[in-house]
């Protein structure tokens, strides 16, 4: 199973104490969680997001997307980076992600999300998604199925 872990800032945690400045011994920290996670082979991603000045929100009425205001810098909720591990289990995901390292501010929650996998899809769906997308498909749906044998 796959699950993205997701980090945000939580503004109820933000110290007086708590600086901006950089520390390399925070950093290499989350440097080793992360390799400590490819060594066990259950790490496929992890990135850190940019600061939300550099994305967009898009939104969508009457059927068509358009760009809206946003995402906004002062936002409470916005995801600071990401994990995405693959595990056997909730338990074994809730397990690494209360074993991260935290301190940078933008990860104080971490959720814990189950991606969807092929087996979460009835059959009929999976084959309008091979019909629609065959070469995506194959190289989603079906490499993960054969992963997970």
């Amino acid at each position: 199973m796959r699950f993205i872990i997701t980090a945000q800032s939580d503004p109820a945690n933000r110290s007086a104490e708590q600086t901006d400045e950089f520390d390399a011994d925070l950093f290499k920290a989350y440097m080793r969680f992360n390799e400590e996670m490819h060594t066990a082979g259950v790490l496929v991603a992890s990135e850190g997001l940019n600061p939300a000045a550099q994305g967009a929100r898009i939104a969508v009425a009457d059927g068509k997307r358009y760009v809206v205001d946003g995402p906004f810098a002062e936002s409470k909720e916005l995801v600071g980076g990401f994990y995405i591990i693959e595990v056997a289990s909730l338990d074994e995901a809730i397990g690494w992600a209360l074993r991260a390292p935290c301190g940078l501010g933008t990860d104080d929650v971490l959720e814990v999300r189950q991606l969807t996998g092929s087996d979460d899809l009835p059959a009929d769906l999976l084959q309008l998604i091979e019909e629609a997308a065959p070469t995506w498909s194959a190289d989603t749906w079906q490499s993960r199925s054969r992963e997970a044998r």
